[in-house]
């Protein structure tokens, strides 16, 4: 058993430097697709990892075992009503010291660096790119070699005549580019006789077959390649796709941290807002003590501070969910302690008509593009289905080359007299093809369905377009607004505030309500602005996104981003959307 184990380990260590080969080249073939792709297009990072260990308990059970303990197994610890239920909701509120600070620029890099959806729309292009490689090996030549060791002893009237046969078939087999296969057999056989045989004891013969298989009709041309010119199309699909996801990953990410931050403000005019009734509790009780209020004005403003407390609850409990959320999208521990820090990412709002937007658009997306491009495959197919109705004519070519079998120890010494050959043509009359026909009829029905998914992708990213411009001007609009009510209240509650004595203790409260409404309403409408511009630029297909996930300014636009509101300009090496034609209609530079 020693040396089985040997040889298992010899064929594992090659197995896994092959392995390693397999890495590069698909390392090589991915950056290179991305290179094809242009327009600063980022290949995926491969993550040449390892299956682990395939012999964990249980992992051929089949009976695995279920944890599912019944009710006088399961012990509930039940708390105390008179508990101090806020000292916990503010533990819960609170940030830690050891708190993870992240901007939106962090947020950017942490999400292509663990996030789970972009590491599996990596994974599912470099999965494309290795079914192109299968295939591409497949179209390569192909050498098997076997070894076949037999015993035979046949009986002749009880007395067996036992013969050692060693058989080594070495072959090549290679496709023809345009139908038909090539095969070349090196059969090498050895005879030891063992018993029973009078002189020669040993013979060795050796055989040189070369052949080759060539339609002429059916299955011939360009579509003996369709599998090959397939996997190669849908290569060029996947790095469209992926890069098309990164652009929507990058609006999803800073739609999920700007709502975050909007989220933070409303705490923050919350809170404001819980101080300012709290002081205007103790002013009213002061007032009641002194008997110039009646009691009643006293109860309603506590009630309100208490709503205020409540609320302000709902909101830390709104917070911390989606920021647990949020930690989840970017593969982050949900137990890490991160704190979002203020970033901004504003864009001058873009200056282009509907009907532009729409033209960028139908010229730059690039699942548009994938719609198109489907189509011809949908074309190929039913030039493929056409070319199975065709009548079978193939030809057959084969020359063998024996040693001389007079000659024991011959090896590959060919002798050209033993020479033989073989050339046939056959021909197959097409008396069955109604399974062809139903199948080209459906490949029609499958090019006309392509042909409508195509308009309708068309008018889609029509409406996408034009909808997107009308939400950047809806939401500046709003945003307008809002900031005018908040103005608007806060001169309200100021004259409240100055003419307390003259002004009864609910209408300073609805001003306090309507004050809170506005601000967070002007929150959400700044964060629904920066949305609606990168939204603007992903739907017109112009949203660039750097290699380290970042935002990538186009020519002319500056952004400030980050905590510190630091200017981000694009590179001037080269344009932003190099390898596309430039688009009109560019949002104009930040005032």
């Amino acid at each position: 058993m020693r040396w089985c184990a040997a040889l298992a380990s010899v064929l594992l260590f090659v197995g896994c430097r092959g392995l390693a080969r397999v890495d590069r080249k698909i390392e090589r073939e991915v950056a290179a697709r991305a290179a094809e792709l242009g327009g600063g297009a980022t290949a995926p990072r491969y993550r040449a990892g390892e299956a682990g260990p395939t012999d964990a308990p249980g992992e051929y059970s089949k009976d695995p075992r279920s944890i599912n303990p019944g009710p006088q197994d399961i012990r509930y610890a039940g708390a105390e009503p008179t508990r101090d239920v806020l000292d916990r909701l503010d533990r819960y509120a609170a940030t830690p010291a050891n708190a993870r600070r992240m901007n939106l620029s962090d947020a950017f890099h942490q999400a292509q660096q663990t996030a789970r959806e972009y590491l599996t729309a990596e994974e599912e292009y470099v999965l494309a790119v290795i079914r192109l490689l299968i295939e591409r090996h497949l179209w390569g030549p192909r050498f098997f070699d076997d070894l076949t060791v037999a015993y035979s002893a046949p009986s002749d009237d009880g007395d067996y005549n036992t013969a050692l046969n060693v058989i080594n078939e070495l072959r090549l087999t290679q496709r023809l580019p345009y139908g038909g296969a090539f095969e070349a057999r090196l059969i090498t056989e050895a005879v030891q006789q063992l018993t029973n045989i009078v002189g020669e004891q040993y013979t060795q013969a050796s055989r040189l077959v070369l052949s080759a298989e060539i339609p002429l009709l059916r299955n011939a041309g360009l579509i003996a390649q369709e599998d090959l010119i397939q996997a190669e199309r849908e290569v060029v699909y996947s790095a469209r796709t992926f890069e098309d996801f990164r652009r929507s990953f990058l609006v999803d990410i800073a739609r999920d941290f700007f709502s975050l931050l909007a989220l933070k403000a409303v705490i923050r005019n919350q809170e404001e807002r819980l101080r300012s009734v709290t002081s205007f509790r103790e002013r009213t009780e002061a007032l009641v003590a002194a008997g110039r209020e009646p009691p009643f004005q006293a109860r309603n403003v506590a009630q309100n501070v208490l709503s205020s407390q409540n609320d302000l609850a709902n909101s830390h409990e709104a917070y911390i969910l989606a920021l647990d959320r949020f930690k989840v999208r970017l593969g982050l521990p949900v137990d890490q302690p991160v704190e979002l820090e203020e970033s901004t990412l504003d864009l001058a709002d873009p200056d282009i008509t509907t009907g532009e937007a729409a033209e960028i658009a139908l010229r730059l997306r690039l699942d548009l593009q994938n719609s198109a491009d489907r189509v011809d495959d949908a074309r190929r197919g039913v030039a493929n289905a056409r070319n199975q109705l065709l009548p079978d004519l193939n030809a057959a070519l084969t020359a063998a080359f024996n040693t001389n079998p007079d000659d024991s120890r011959a090896g590959l010494s060919f002798d050209l007299d033993q020479t033989d050959y073989l050339a046939s043509v056959t021909f197959g009359l097409p008396l069955d093809r109604e399974i062809e026909r139903l199948n080209l009829r459906a490949a029609i029905i499958g090019l006309q369905q392509q042909a409508r998914r195509l308009d309708q992708s068309r008018d889609e990213v029509v409406l996408e377009a034009r909808r997107a411009v009308r939400e950047v001007d809806r939401s500046r609009f709003s945003l307008t607004l809002q900031e005018q009510a908040v103005q608007i209240n806060e001169l309200r509650l100021e004259e409240i505030r100055i003419k307390s004595d003259e002004i009864d203790a609910q209408t300073r409260l609805d001003a306090e309500n309507e004050l809170l409404t506005s601000r967070n309403d002007r929150d959400r409408a700044v964060r629904d602005l920066r949305i609606a511009i990168l939204e603007y630029l992903r739907t017109t297909g112009q949203l660039r996104v750097a290699r380290d996930g970042q935002f990538q300014p186009l020519r002319g636009m500056r952004v400030t981003t980050g905590a510190g509101d630091t200017p981000a300009a694009p590179p001037t090496s080269e344009p932003a959307s190099a390898g596309q034609p430039e688009p009109s209609g560019q949002p104009s530079p930040t005032q």
